[in-house]
């Protein structure tokens, strides 16, 4: 047993078939999994006359799957990363631990390149009215950065985490060395209370439209149109970018919206996000109800394996119906970091392409 263990990965990838191990006496083993239309856990079965158990799951190619195992011996249960797999995906919450089937292949350019001259940092600070505190900024300026030049600039809400998370940095600066994107600059945003200031809040929309914006215009040489100014968020992210462009529909040019939470419910139903999804609730039921163009063009990704699928799928076709120009992607992929990571190629080459790709503008 310790021979095959140490001479194949787990999980097992065999075709369509990912087969789970764990290895350790136990009263129950299960898998715990987050994939949209299966139990949240998964009973494991044991080998007998070994101490192993195991689960085999038929899974599409090109699938990233984050898991744990859960362990119950006698009273006591414990859910852990999986021992016998080292591959793990990040998040502010912590690891849990990752399967990559067949067909799956992190994007290489997701890893720093030795040819891309990397883009510089600078901090700033926003003293807001709006928020009532200081916000801080990091700002990115692409490598070949002039005060002669005129840029398009990206706002990014959670920008610590798509730094830290989503490797932000390493993706614009190899994907400005391939001129596939337009060199912009970008603004990261840190938040203080994401799930109160990105649920549709008119002072963080405020904040960015009234403050923040005008002080980046002030401070770097930007194009200072509607078509070189571009939001982008996932999850509660997305809601903030897309209340804030509602707000100032003039505003922004391009919205980039990553498993958006678009939950919405009809009269007298419970929506089932708990409190904190109630403003959010009310701005999507008004926005589906009377919908308006908010932006020129769209990029719009959600995960297959994540509940919020539903939502994402049926919001589309209210954005398309307004004239904006929408793309939609959807990866069999979680709610994770990972799978926004793997999206900022699409989406940042749909909102701004580059010399390379100067047949994809309109």
């Amino acid at each position: 047993m310790g021979r095959f263990l140490a001479t194949h990965e787990v999980p097992i990838v065999e075709g369509r078939h990912c087969t789970f191990l764990f290895r350790g006496e136990a009263d129950e083993v299960h898998l715990a999994q987050r994939i949209l239309g299966l139990p949240g856990r998964l009973p494991m079965r044991p080998i007998r006359g070994t101490p192993l158990w195991y689960i085999v799951l038929e899974v599409p190619d090109g699938s990233r799957i984050n898991y744990q195992i859960e362990v119950r011996r006698g009273n006591h249960v414990e859910r852990f990363n999986d021992p016998l797999n080292p591959k793990l995906s990040h998040s502010p919450f912590g690891a849990s631990s990752v399967c990559f089937a067949s067909g799956y292949i992190t994007p290489e350019w997701t890893f720093p390149d030795d040819n891309a001259t990397p883009g510089a940092f600078t901090e700033l600070v926003v003293d807001s009215r709006a928020m009532e505190r200081d916000c801080p900024v990091t700002m990115y300026l692409p490598a070949r950065f002039r005060r002669t030049e005129s840029y398009p600039l990206l706002i990014v809400h959670d920008g610590r985490e798509f730094l830290q998370y989503a490797a932000a940095k390493v993706v614009l600066d190899n994907l400005i060395h391939r001129q596939e994107i337009a060199e912009p600059i970008v603004a990261f945003l840190h938040p203080k209370d994401r799930l109160l200031e990105y649920a549709n809040s008119p002072q963080h929309a405020r904040f960015l439209s009234h403050e923040l914006l005008p002080k980046l215009e002030a401070e770097f040489p930007l194009l200072g149109n509607r078509s070189g100014r571009g939001l982008l968020g996932a999850s509660f992210g997305a809601i903030a970018s897309l209340s804030a462009a509602y707000r100032s529909p003039r505003r922004y040019g391009s919205l980039v919206l990553m498993s958006g939470s678009f939950v919405f419910a009809s009269a007298g139903t419970d929506h089932g996000g708990g409190r904190v999804f109630d403003p959010v609730v009310r701005f999507v039921n008004r926005y589906r109800d009377r919908p308006r163009r908010v932006a020129d063009r769209l990029f719009v990704s959600c995960g297959s394996y994540e509940p919020l699928i539903i939502p994402n799928r049926s919001i589309v076709p209210v954005f398309e119906a307004t004239g904006m120009d929408v793309r939609y992607v959807e990866a069999r992929d979680g709610h994770t970091w990972e799978n926004w990571r793997d999206r900022l190629r699409d989406a940042l080459t749909w909102v701004y392409p580059g010399p390379a790709l100067a047949d994809r503008v309109p």
